[in-house]
């Protein structure tokens, strides 16, 4: 069993930010023993403005298959608001690409627009992804946006009864009290003793959205992933974020208790695969591709 509710409190609120980082590398190490750091190659393609038409899933389906021909094993598709469009547009969208791309690891939808859509169409939570799922869509965005924490769980917990795994994300940074932080995480760690559908939490550093509120910073950061990793135990995955956070930062979270990561997009990132790979290797680990399964497919 982790550090108890009050225990990770008080760790938010510690000076002792090495201590903190180094128990977690212990952590960390225990559980992946073989000295290796994982990543993925991954595209992400917005939808807004798409319809529904054989035009439009050419233009997505060939984006894709360019993406799948450097190396990328899944895509995430940018909804924004595709939820007020209903759930037979996203089982048209869905649906085609699984069409083209039969063994491609594809996500989307958040939870607050799992919530959205399922009320738009007059469907339970079960029902909606479901029907998503049989269309094709293979996994659930894991930020928790807008919606409750009770919705946000809910949502990921009838995914996971149908058998789905998703990610549970975070982000760092004033916006969220330490104790909305500390809530999250127990909420994911419970969760996780039922079902087992998580297959990694993922600390993030994301833009504030108020301009009153300062952004993240490193020693943050690396708090929040060093936390994670001693909190959840019941996860075996805890990905920085090559997308969020500064390659530094996510470098020394490698010896903050992270063992991925995060993924790439081919030749878009401002960080390629091979400055990740380079700083993997210089924190003193392996790079691996992995799959969304955290599968490895290639070591390096």
């Amino acid at each position: 069993m982790g550090i108890s509710h009050e225990q990770a409190l008080n760790c938010f609120r510690s000076d002792d930010l090495i201590g903190l980082g180094m128990e977690a590398d212990a952590l960390r190490r225990r559980l992946h023993p073989e000295g290796v750091v994982s990543y993925a190659l991954l595209r992400e393609i917005p939808l807004a403005g798409t319809q529904a038409d054989g035009a439009s899933l050419d233009r997505i389906c060939e984006e894709i298959r360019a993406s799948v021909e450097m190396g990328s094993t899944g895509i995430r598709l940018l909804s924004g608001g595709l939820s007020a469009k209903g759930i037979e547009w996203l089982e048209q969208v869905f649906g085609g690409i699984r069409q083209r791309f039969p063994s491609l690891w594809i996500e989307s939808l958040s939870a607050t627009e799992i919530v959205a859509l399922a009320a738009g169409c007059g469907l339970g939570l079960q029902e909606t992804i479901a029907r998503l799922r049989n269309a094709g869509l293979s996994s659930i965005v894991g930020d928790q946006e807008q919606c409750s924490l009770d919705q946000w769980i809910e949502v990921h917990a009838a995914a996971h009864g149908l058998g789905m795994q998703t990610v549970a994300t975070m982000s760092s940074g004033a916006e969220n009290s330490i104790e909305q932080r500390v809530d999250l995480l127990a909420a994911v760690r419970q969760l996780q003793q039922k079902t087992n559908g998580f297959t990694a939490f993922v600390a993030q550093s994301l833009p504030s959205r108020s301009t009153s509120t300062a952004e993240p910073t490193a020693v943050e950061q690396l708090r929040t992933l060093a936390i994670a990793r001693i909190f959840l135990d019941n996860i075996a995955n805890i990905q920085a974020s090559a997308t969020t956070q500064s390659l530094k930062v996510l470098q020394m979270g490698l010896r903050f208790g992270a063992n991925d990561a995060g993924f790439v997009t081919p030749d878009e990132s401002s960080a390629s695969e091979e400055d990740l790979r380079r700083i993997i290797r210089d924190a003193g680990f392996q790079p691996v591709q992995r799959d969304a399964l955290y599968r490895t497919m290639f070591l390096n």
